[in-house]
């Protein structure tokens, strides 16, 4: 008898895989890093220069994900007629759904 080996399921192609997770909430905050170098200046550390090379690396990589979130380069009057757009998008569709309720041909017969 053969057995019949199921093969592995394809791998998604590259452009459908999902986006990649966003930083956790803690990852944006900067007063940690502050806090510590004020208190390294308080003990006359060393560690100082340290922190602050921490600090510059963290401004680097927000400065990184800032540029590379969608929509970024898009003005505020091009968001404005989006958004305007969108909205008109709305109002048409609720419309026709009102306008399809209202013919009756969706009837569900009573029990």
């Amino acid at each position: 008898a053969r057995t019949v080996e199921e093969a592995p399921p394809p791998e998604p192609p590259a452009e459908q895989k999902p986006p990649p997770l966003p930083p956790a909430q803690e990852e944006f905050s900067f007063l940690p890093l502050v806090h510590d170098i004020i208190k390294c200046m308080d003990k006359d550390s060393q560690d100082v220069h340290q922190v602050l090379n921490e600090l510059k690396n963290k401004f680097q990589e927000m400065r990184k994900l800032i540029s590379s979130m969608p929509g970024i380069g898009v003005s505020p009057e091009q968001q404005q007629q989006q958004l305007q757009n969108l909205r008109e998008q709305v109002r048409t569709k609720n419309e026709l759904l009102q306008k399809y309720k209202s013919l009756c041909m969706f009837e569900i017969p009573k029990e």
